[in-house]
């Protein structure tokens, strides 16, 4: 029998004995502790008993609903989710692996942990039930590459963490309505001194009523969907044609957190492969990556922000306050929006893209973490928590809920989100490069992060990076590591390019006179 036949099957025979239990418990109190459980386990025989371990709260409500639906058709299984602190988790749960009676049977947890906790006995290799697809087949590569450690896969994918390009659809939706106004009075305006042109005195002298032509809400959707930048140059050239209003910034985004900054670089710095698992794979210092780097510090001519003052959520709430045109967030920015729109402190509709390029040659790629379902490898009933794990994770009846219920944007594929400002989410998500899970490199983000804060300020990009190259490399290897210097000329703007050579032709003429 097919899983999905089985929970159907199970789900019917769970309709008629909840039915008896009903019935059953009419004009029977619960007078002692533990009463009412007597009674369940009478009803339904000894029931094995999951703990379900996570440790974010806005999870709570979600996984509450979750067990009981599961609980109310497995009956050999009771699932109890418990919230703990996210500080020192997987030693939490190896310590209660080790020492507790209630041993953690599944957890969630970033897929960056699986190497660590795979290492620690705390988490196996996945069994898919009969008749259930394989991940493949359920989630995209970037979710099941989440998961891989080493060609095994040790986890379900529950929800993903990504950034996404956002922007505010009022003002692109008043300028384009201004930029075809003005490009119909402009054409009105030619028409009517041609046609003045070639009018008689008499013709002249009768005045008829202007009609004045309204704009299509459709030609101003699409000139907004043009506008959209596909590269940073885009954002440049908007922000020199835009007339702002007061008080409000073209491009703004926290510089100081690399989760906002990496797809700078992401499609050209390699950590650990395509599962980032793999040490022999680490591609930091390229000719690439210092080309965009460069296009990264020249922004700070452009848009000066200061890595010290700025914060996330500060760009959030400037955006909320009509004070940003483009930004990049992460999903959490969905509810928070949606919050302040149902608040009335959000005066303006929204919309989202995919990042844009770097430019016509380099590609963006953003950084992504996939929260995963891991069945603990300490627990005595992994064959049961791996059930439980598919349907939290795998069974769209589950997973349906899980933005509406927490915000969270689910991994699984073919979910409906009432958002639909969520598509481009997942479409970044798609294409993102999963965080490397190797322990040797657990500092890397922190040590990328403070090279991007130094070129942002004016350090030489390709210093940097050969820096923070040979720093991992080391780790990594065990020994000094030096990388080869690689020469890349500085691009010069082509219209910098020109007035040098203007300049040098004019005073090659003075010279010559």
């Amino acid at each position: 029998m097919t899983f999905k036949k089985r929970i159907i099957t199970v789900l019917m025979i769970a309709c008629v004995v909840a039915a008896i239990y009903s019935v059953s418990r009419i004009g029977l109190p619960v007078n002692q502790e533990g009463e009412e459980q007597e009674i369940e386990d009478s009803l339904f025989g000894h029931r094995e008993t999951l703990y379900l371990w996570y440790t974010d709260e806005a999870l709570t409500d979600y996984l509450n609903s979750v067990a009981v639906s599961y609980n109310e058709f497995q009956q050999e299984v009771r699932v109890i989710p418990v919230y703990t602190s996210g500080l020192e988790y997987l030693e939490t749960i190896n310590q209660a692996s080790l020492q507790s009676e209630e041993v953690p049977d599944l957890y969630i947890v970033g897929n960056d942990s699986l190497e660590k906790a795979y290492l620690a006995g705390l988490a196996s290799e996945i069994k898919i039930p009969d008749g259930v697809f394989g991940l493949e087949a359920m989630f995209p590569a970037t979710s099941v590459n989440a998961v891989t450690y080493h060609e095994k896969q040790i986890g379900y994918p529950l929800y993903f963490e990504t950034s996404s390009f956002l922007y505010n659809k009022t003002y692109l939706e008043d300028w384009a309505r201004a930029q075809i106004e003005a490009e119909i009075d402009a054409a009105e305006g030619e028409a009517a001194q041609e046609e003045a042109d070639h009018e008689t005195p008499e013709e002249s002298d009768a005045v008829e009523p202007v009609e004045m032509t309204e704009v299509d809400e459709a030609a101003v959707a699409a000139r907004v969907e043009d506008t959209l930048p596909k590269t940073i140059n885009d954002i440049l050239s908007f922000a020199d044609v835009y007339d702002a209003p007061e008080q409000v910034e073209v491009f703004k985004w926290d510089v100081s957190d690399i989760f906002y900054n990496y797809f700078f670089v992401g499609n050209y710095i390699d950590v650990g492969g395509r599962a980032g698992d793999q040490a022999s794979s680490i591609n930091i210092y390229n000719e690439n990556a210092i080309r965009c780097m460069r296009v990264y510090q020249n922004l700070n001519q452009f848009f000066s922000i200061d890595t010290v003052e700025i914060s996330y959520a500060d760009v959030l709430q400037d955006f909320i306050d009509g004070r940003i045109v483009y930004t990049v967030v992460t999903t959490d920015a969905l509810a928070k929006i949606e919050e302040a729109k149902a608040n009335g402190d959000f005066q303006y509709e929204y919309g989202t893209s995919l990042i844009p390029d770097i430019n016509e040659e380099l590609v963006s790629k953003s950084l992504s973490v996939t929260q995963c379902v891991v069945i603990n490898g300490y627990s005595v009933h992994k064959d049961m928590a791996n059930d439980f794990a598919v349907y939290l994770s795998c069974y769209n009846e589950s997973v349906n809920n899980l933005y509406d219920r927490t915000g969270k944007l689910p991994a699984l594929k073919g979910v409906d989100i009432s958002n639909p400002n969520a598509e481009a989410f997942i479409r970044e998500y798609e294409k993102s490069s999963p965080n490397p899970k190797m322990i040797e490199t657990s500092n890397y983000w922190v040590e990328l992060e403070i090279a991007f804060a130094r070129i942002w300020d004016g350090e030489d990009a390709n210093a940097e990076l050969r820096s923070l190259s040979e720093k991992i490399m080391t780790q990594i290897t065990g020994e000094a590591y030096e990388e080869d210097y690689i020469d890349v000329p500085e691009e010069v703007d082509e219209e910098e390019d020109s007035e040098e050579l203007s300049e040098d032709a004019d005073t090659d003429e003075q010279d010559t006179n």
